[in-house]
């Protein structure tokens, strides 16, 4: 946790940026649709259906909150593994999100489930159907100590070696 520093928030985007706030995951075909090597390099697929907060996710995300991999987990559950600023701060970006049909980036602090603190960086994005938001998707990124802060997905990770 960073108690003495400013939790950097990056406020809302357009969709039409999505592509570019989720770029380096699109460069390689063989990362973004391979649950392993994303979670390999520190990153999850996730997906939350509005209508009953059902939650999906892919390895990396169950990686990054330090749960069961396969495990269902109660929207509740994630949450309280925020860090009470952290989870503020995504609330407020999420409903602004499914309000004004906005996507967000945040980097927020959490409280893996088997025990430590890491930081993350968030992406989402509503999903609309028929004029309505139907449910929020993106990707969660593991960002180690000392990270600065950024608006989207440090490349870095999707280098092979």
């Amino acid at each position: 946790m960073r108690p003495t520093e400013p939790l950097p928030l990056n406020h809302s985007w357009p969709l039409y940026a999505l592509r570019d706030h989720l770029a380096p995951v699109m460069l390689d075909d063989r990362i973004a649709g391979d649950d392993g090597a994303l979670a390999e390099r520190g990153l999850g697929l996730w997906h939350c259906d509005l209508s009953d907060d059902s939650l999906n996710w892919t390895d990396g995300v169950y990686d990054i909150f330090g749960l069961e991999r396969g495990m269902t987990v109660p929207r509740p559950l994630a949450v309280s593994l925020y860090t009470p600023e952290s989870r503020a701060a995504m609330e407020q970006l999420r409903a602004y999100a499914i309000r004004h049909r906005r996507g967000f980036t945040v980097d927020v602090d959490i409280r893996p489930a088997d025990g430590g603190e890491c930081a993350m960086r968030l992406i989402a994005a509503p999903i609309i159907q028929r004029n309505q938001v139907v449910a929020l998707h993106g990707v969660k990124q593991f960002l180690p100590r000392g990270s600065r802060p950024s608006t989207g997905l440090d490349p870095t990770p999707f280098i092979l070696s």
